[in-house]
This record gives C-alpha cells, sequence and structure tokens, in this order.
C-alpha cells in the first residue's frame, strides 16, 4: 500500500500547481521513509532473515532502526572473538529478548542513548543492553508481562538474566550465556 500511494504521488506530482509541488514532494518522502522503515520492521520480524543474517547484523539493523526514529546515539560495542551460539534458535531468542528491552525503552525511557555490547568470553556470551533514560522501579516492573517474557525466554536457553533499574539512572539488561 505505501509502494502504491508513492507511486500515486508521483504521478500526481507532476500535474499539481507549482505552489502545492512542496507539500506532495514533502509527503512522497515521507511514504518513502515509512515504506523503508516497514521494510526494514519486518526484517526484524523475520525469524529466517535473523537466522540467515545473525546475531550481530541482527542488532546492528535494529538499532540503525532504532536511532532513525527516537535516539540521537545507538552504539554496539564487540568484545573479544565473535563465537557462534549453540544452534540459530538461541540467536533469535537473544534477539527477541533485546527487542523487548529496546521496545521498553522507545514506549517508557525517554532515553536519548542506547547501548549494546556482546562481551564474548571463553565459556560466555555476556551481552549488556543499556539506556540513559528515566528508570524505573523494578519490584513493580518484574510483575509486567514483557519482564516476565524476557525472563522465560532465557531460561529456555539456560541464560542468565539480570535486569537492573534506578529512578533517573536508566536500565540495563545482562544476559549470561554459557557456551558450554
Amino acid at each position: 500500500l505505501l509502494a502504491y500511494a508513492n507511486m500515486q504521488l508521483n504521478a500526481l506530482n507532476s500535474k499539481v500547481p507549482d505552489n502545492i509541488k512542496s507539500n506532495v514532494s514533502e509527503t512522497t518522502q515521507i511514504v518513502k521513509d515509512s515504506l523503508k522503515e516497514v521494510r526494514a520492521l519486518s526484517k526484524s520480524l523475520n525469524n529466517e532473515v535473523l537466522s540467515n543474517i545473525g546475531l550481530q547484523a541482527s542488532i546492528e539493523n535494529e538499532m540503525q532502526r532504532l536511532k532513525r526514529m527516537d535516539f540521537s546515539s545507538t552504539e554496539l560495542e564487540i568484545l573479544g572473538t565473535q563465537r557462534e551460539l549453540k544452534n540459530k534458535k538461541h540467536e533469535i531468542i537473544i534477539f527477541r529478548i533485546l527487542q523487548e528491552f529496546f521496545s521498553n525503552s522507545v514506549k517508557y525511557s525517554e532515553a536519548d542513548e542506547i547501548k549494546v555490547v556482546l562481551d564474548y568470553q571463553e565459556k560466555q556470551l555476556v551481552v549488556k543492553a543499556s539506556d540513559d533514560g528515566k528508570g524505573f522501579d523494578i519490584t513493580w516492573a518484574e510483575q509486567g508481562s514483557g519482564i516476565i517474557n524476557m525472563k522465560s525466554r532465557a531460561k529456555l536457553i539456560n541464560t542468565q538474566f539480570d535486569l537492573e533499574s534506578q529512578i533517573e539512572k536508566g536500565v540495563t539488561l545482562t544476559l549470561t550465556y554459557p557456551f558450554d
């Protein structure tokens, strides 16, 4: 539908008076940007795409999407030597946990910056995601479905889940995934 709307706007642009052309051009650009975002979101929701491009590239794509949306700064830092996880499903689960974290940051945190560190250690991968938002009372939030889902996903792949937050201090999620 967005592609069709874009074509219609392009056709319309040649027929409108000059004083309206800038409005049509601006609307055309909004439709193009929306189409680009929908395509990026679609990729991030498709398990096959995630499986094919891997955890790191999936996180990079999602962080670029977030930067285009709400955040002034997104950063992915890789420490150590990248290793494969036990299987691709585990990569997808870790990515889905991070997506929930990102979603919460977008909806609630009022953050400007978000950072993810993938620390490949000898026996484990430590994934740390943080934002510089307003934080929240952790005891209250632990009862929410988002955090419950993240915890249960981590448990499925034997991954330690730690979530820390303080009011006005942001949020930090740490996942410790054992290689053995």
